[in-house]
């Protein structure tokens, strides 16, 4: 039996178990399953690699994009410079880490603007973020990070900025959410983006998929913008996950 499966906390609503559920049944792709291994800490990564022999892959989700780094033998060169990982392949024993996120988000947001290159805010600097912005930087797409709290390191700025200088939405015409804020069940939250600085012009593509249509799409639509949620995203990274652990 071949195995692969997800780590994350908490893992109560997971696309990527009935994804690969779905896709062995409907491929016949036999002698294979995807368990979920919820771990409320990163130390008993290696527990779950130690008990699971047979597993192939894994998926990594949040919070431990950056976290199970340690743990691995190596990293892909892409996956170095992003400094965070959502895709482990277990060959020989050996784990290797790729980011399949800056895959799939890279090609759906290229398709999706349709040769347009607006400037963007990036909302959250977590593990996602990094993907997300080595894509923009892959489209020569100039961004800017918005955060809770302002860093010099990572050159964000916060929402009370944004507030302050309403400009600058008037400036970024592409928004893209990497904050879990809005995913189910907390479905009426959203990032403090201040809705009447938000036109035609601006487009959202919230990595958010549960709901399908997020607060923060559904607020911002009202306004005119254009929006897309992370369903895309999500089928393009795990098919390229499926090609790397096989």
């Amino acid at each position: 039996m071949n195995k692969f499966g997800l780590i994350g906390y908490p893992l109560g609503h997971s696309f990527s178990k009935r994804y690969f559920d779905a896709k062995f049944e409907k491929e016949g792709i036999p002698d294979c399953r995807f368990d979920l291994y919820e771990i409320p800490d990163i130390s008993l990564f290696p527990t779950i690699i130690q008990e699971n022999p047979e597993l192939k892959g894994l998926s990594v989700t949040i919070p431990y994009k950056e976290k199970v780094i340690s743990f691995l033998d190596d990293l892909d060169p892409a996956c170095r410079e992003i400094g965070a990982v959502n895709c482990i392949q277990i060959k020989n024993g050996k784990l290797k880490g790729y980011n399949t996120d800056y895959i799939g988000f890279k090609n759906s947001l290229e398709k999706w603007l349709s040769g347009t290159r607006p400037n963007a805010l990036v909302l959250g600097t977590g593990g996602a973020s990094k993907a997300v912005i080595q894509a923009l930087a892959g489209l020569g797409i100039a961004y800017k990070l918005v955060s809770r709290r302002a860093s010099a390191a990572q050159d964000s700025i916060t929402y009370q900025d944004l507030r302050n200088n309403p400009e600058l939405l008037q400036e970024h015409h592409l928004i893209v959410n990497t904050t879990p804020l809005g995913t189910f069940p907390n479905t009426e939250e959203m990032p403090e983006i201040d809705l009447e600085a938000i036109s035609g012009k601006h487009k959202v593509y919230d990595l958010v998929y549960n709901p399908e249509k997020t607060f923060l799409m559904r607020s911002l639509e009202a306004r005119g913008a254009l929006v897309k949620n992370g369903l895309e995203m999500l089928e393009l990274q795990a098919e390229a996950a499926w090609k790397i652990w096989n």
